[in-house]
């Protein structure tokens, strides 16, 4: 068997790591992983025929061949592999969770720490048991920074990634009604997004950024050191609050305790980004970015990925976050349509998964909550939306979204898509 010390030994000599055979540059290490669907240890072979030195795999089936590295558990020795990397590289790293918004804070922090530093970050959503190690194992002698997002359907997740990641200091976001079907309750979330603070209390010097009104959370950090941020007046140490919204975007202003205020105009929609965006300057400014900087940065990031983002077509504006969807970020965004100043709004939202229990509950609210705005139309997609589409327009799918749009096309209206990824809503703003 090979031993981690022996791979690793390997990898700084092929740097590269990989876990699909349509993606094996020259030199790389392929990890055979299981999946419910398929077994990478039928492609290690292929993978070294594609160009990969190495393969790592578990079927003890396999030839023998030294460049076939065999080990007991393909998945559990990336994960080591990676833990093993990040304690060499020994720089600071960052880890960001949350229910909601830790994507676009992890973007907005690796942007305000770029202003100094040379930032390896997450990319996209490779938050998992599978893409933290792999964000890991990009980590080169070039980067000062790693900023890590994780996240968890399941208890117990954030510790395993903790675990890995070995952070120095952490923030989580919020704590909202998401993944109920594995955590089973909002307490059983609030348990499993504070495993990061368990996991930095036994590390030496951690400490946590911390939203202050966030009193779920300033419950469970007790005792650890924060660098708190926040609205005026409850003694953070970065405070901000929204300007009045003269455009799509969110003007923010905010300053360090007892300095001048930086005025903010971004390219998020929606005012649940303050907190985000405050995270991120607080990150930023603790590892020595300046003011000015952060302000610069945060002023000129924009958002991609389907996640709050604005756009004009030919007929319409659109507030496109169709990346993902929970009870929480739905009222946060049908709250934020509500301050909107448009004379005619349109709502297309589609179903939230894996709530468990909770679904029918939290869809009726949404419903309802999405019929008191005024609009000039709701649009419901998914048949968890079914039985409270009453007053609505109900879609079993994206695809009979389409076929009506094909016939309406809707025109001169603010137009917000949300859903869940799994109904697809990300299509819909080529047709809108």
């Amino acid at each position: 068997m090979t031993t981690i010390e022996q791979l690793y030994t390997l990898y700084r000599q092929h740097p590269v790591c990989t876990t699909d055979t349509r993606e094996c540059t020259p030199g790389s290490i392929f990890f055979a992983l299981r999946g419910e669907t398929f077994n990478g240890n039928d492609f290690a072979l292929q993978a070294l025929q594609n160009g990969c030195a190495y393969a790592v795999v578990d079927d003890a089936g396999l030839p023998d061949d030294p460049r076939l590295l065999k080990v007991d558990h393909v998945l559990e020795t990336l994960q080591q592999l990676a833990a093993r990397h990040r304690r060499v590289w020994g720089g600071p790293v960052v880890q960001i969770t949350g229910t909601n918004g830790k994507t676009t804070t992890k973007e907005l922090t690796a942007a305000v720490l770029a202003a100094r530093y040379d930032v390896l970050y997450t990319q996209g959503n490779l938050n998992n048991h599978i893409g933290v190690p792999k964000t890991l194992l990009r980590l080169t002698g070039q980067h000062q920074l790693a900023v890590v997002e994780t996240g968890a359907n399941h208890p117990g997740e954030i510790a395993l990634l903790s675990g890995i990641v070995q952070a120095d200091c952490g923030l989580i976001t919020n704590v909202g009604t998401a993944h109920l079907q594995g955590f089973g309750s909002f307490e059983g979330v609030l348990r499993t997004k504070t495993e990061l603070y368990d996991d930095l209390r036994t590390r030496r010097g951690g400490f946590i950024f911390l939203d202050a009104g966030n009193e779920h959370l300033a419950s469970r950090a007790v005792g650890l050191p924060a660098v708190t941020y926040g609205a005026p007046g409850q003694g953070c140490q970065v405070e901000g609050e929204l300007l009045p919204q003269t455009s799509p975007f969110m003007s923010l202003r905010f300053r360090l305790r007892g300095g001048e205020w930086q005025e903010i105009h971004t390219h998020l929609t929606g005012s649940y980004n303050l907190q985000n965006v405050l995270a991120a300057v607080a990150v930023g400014i603790h590892f020595g970015v300046s003011v000015e900087q952060a302000a610069r940065a945060v002023a000129s990031y924009q958002p991609t990925n389907n996640r709050s983002q604005w756009m004009r077509t030919e007929r319409n504006e659109l507030i496109v976050d169709a990346y993902n969807a929970n009870p929480t970020s739905m009222k946060a965004a049908l709250d934020n349509m509500a301050l909107m100043q448009h004379p005619h709004k349109m709502l297309i939202l589609g179903e939230m998964r894996e709530l468990g229990e909770a679904s029918a509950e939290e869809h009726r609210r949404v419903a309802a909550q999405a019929q008191q705005l005024g609009c000039d139309a709701v649009w419901l997609v998914g048949e968890a939306f079914r039985p409270y589409a009453d007053g609505a327009q109900w879609f079993a799918d994206e695809a009979a979204v389409e076929a009506v749009l094909a016939e309406s096309k809707p025109q001169g209206k603010l137009i917000l898509v949300k859903g869940s990824n799994g109904t697809r809503l990300f299509k819909l703003p080529s047709l809108l």
